[in-house]
C-alpha cells in the first residue's frame, strides 16, 4: 500500500509499499519519528484517508473500494479513535460526552461502565474543565470504547501527558484490549511504550523497517520513560 501527497516534483510519499497483517485482538505498537508514516497508516485503516495505491482490508471488506457513505458506516460501527488532544465537548459532563457515542452504537456500554473501566466512575458528572489532562484523556478513551469497537486506533494518546497520567491512560488501553478483544493500534515515538504491545512495527521514511514480537508484553507501570 502506498500514499502520496501532491504531484510531480513536489510529491511526498508518506507510505512506501507498506504490507502488514494484523491479528484480531492484537495490541500493536506503531513506532517511529514524526513524519515516518505511522499516522498516515492509522488514518487509512480507520477510514479517515484513502491509499493512493494498494488495498486495505478489514475482515472481508476492502476499505479502499468503499464510497464515503460506506466508510462513514465503517467508522461508526467498527472503529474507536483516540487522539493526542482529547476533543471533549466542554459544555457536557464526562457522562454526557461518553453518551454521545452510545447514541450511534448498536450495543454500547453504559457511560458509567465505560468510565468505571478507565477509573473515572466517580467523575461522571464533572465537566472537562474540572478534570486533569490525564482524566480528560481517560474520558476520551471511555468515549471510544463505549461502542465496543472492533478496532481501537490511538494516535499519540499520551503525547500531551506527564509520565504518571500517561501510565494511567496506557493501563486503560491495555485493559480494554484484554477485556473486550478490541484490535488496538497505538502510534507513538516513545520507544519504551513499545514494550507493552504484542508486536512492534518500526517505521522510517514511510516504510516498515522492522517487525518485532514481545514474548511477554510489559505492564504500563513497568515502563521506564
Amino acid at each position: 500500500m502506498c500514499k502520496t501527497y501532491g504531484d510531480g516534483a513536489a510529491a511526498v510519499r508518506a507510505l512506501n509499499d507498506v504490507t502488514l497483517e494484523i491479528a484480531e485482538g492484537e495490541l500493536l505498537i506503531l513506532l517511529g519519528p514524526s513524519g515516518s508514516g505511522k499516522s498516515t497508516l492509522l488514518n487509512i485503516l480507520g477510514g479517515l484517508d484513502r491509499a493512493t495505491s494498494g488495498v486495505a482490508m478489514f475482515r472481508d471488506r476492502e476499505l479502499t473500494s468503499l464510497d464515503d457513505v460506506s466508510l462513514t458506516r465503517y467508522r461508526r460501527a467498527d472503529v474507536g479513535f483516540i487522539f493526542q488532544f482529547y476533543n471533549l465537548i466542554p459544555s457536557l459532563t464526562a457522562r454526557e460526552n461518553v453518551d454521545l457515542v452510545g447514541e450511534i452504537a448498536d450495543d454500547p456500554l453504559s457511560a458509567h461502565e465505560a468510565l468505571d473501566l478507565v477509573g473515572l466512575g466517580d467523575r461522571l458528572d464533572h465537566f472537562p474543565a474540572q478534570l486533569s489532562g490525564g482524566e480528560q484523556q481517560r474520558v476520551a478513551v471511555a468515549r471510544a470504547i463505549a461502542k465496543r469497537p472492533a478496532v481501537l486506533l490511538c494516535d499519540e494518546p499520551t503525547g500531551a501527558l506527564d509520565v504518571h497520567t500517561g501510565v494511567r491512560v496506557l493501563e486503560a488501553l491495555q485493559e480494554v484490549n484484554k477485556r473486550y478483544g478490541s484490535t488496538t493500534l497505538i502510534v507513538t515515538h516513545n520507544a519504551d511504550i513499545a514494550r507493552m504491545g504484542h508486536r512492534v512495527v518500526r517505521f522510517l521514511d514511510g516504510a516498515i523497517r522492522s517487525l518485532e514480537a514481545n514474548v511477554a508484553p510489559a505492564a504500563p507501570s513497568d515502563l521506564v520513560w
